[in-house]
């Protein structure tokens, strides 16, 4: 009986709700692990995970076994779960509604993990919003931007 081959690659971006700066560095490698966790438990490969204290970008490499819409939804709701039963602090934590998604090929693999190591290098120079919108504008995304991202300066 034939099988299914796939080798696809996407580039997550979810966010803290209210762009909150939440994600403390005391314990954002405690969070790194849990939702590496997920992903592995979904037959999914976890490639690279960075960010910043109000978002982060994950590499997947992403086996169609399960719907990226899916695959978003249990790493957003089992890690706001782990991230208050941990209770890090004194607030709800809570990921904003929505999600990037963006493919790449083989070929740029590194270029995306190296993007995604150097979260705070690049942070010094973009704001979140300039970074998302410009990969809208690369991918060629259609968008409305009142259906982005909560962005506050």
């Amino acid at each position: 009986m034939p099988k299914t081959y796939s080798k696809l690659y996407a580039q997550l971006i979810i966010a803290v709700r209210g762009r909150s700066n939440f994600i403390q560095n005391k314990w954002k490698t405690e969070l790194y692990k849990y939702i590496s966790g997920i992903i592995n438990g979904k037959s999914q490969k976890l490639y690279s995970i960075g960010g910043m204290p109000d978002h982060i970008d994950l590499l997947v490499g992403y086996n169609p076994s399960i719907t990226l819409s899916d695959l978003i939804r249990d790493i957003k709701s089992n890690s706001s779960a782990f991230v208050n039963r941990k209770m890090f602090f004194d607030k709800k934590f809570h990921w904003q509604a929505g999600f990037g998604a963006f493919s790449y090929g083989k070929s740029q693999i590194s270029d995306v993990i190296r993007f995604i190591e150097n979260q705070n290098e690049h942070h010094k120079h973009h704001t979140f919003k300039e970074e998302y919108i410009q990969f809208l504008k690369n991918f060629d995304v259609d968008f409305e931007s009142e259906y982005l991202f909560e962005f506050y300066e």
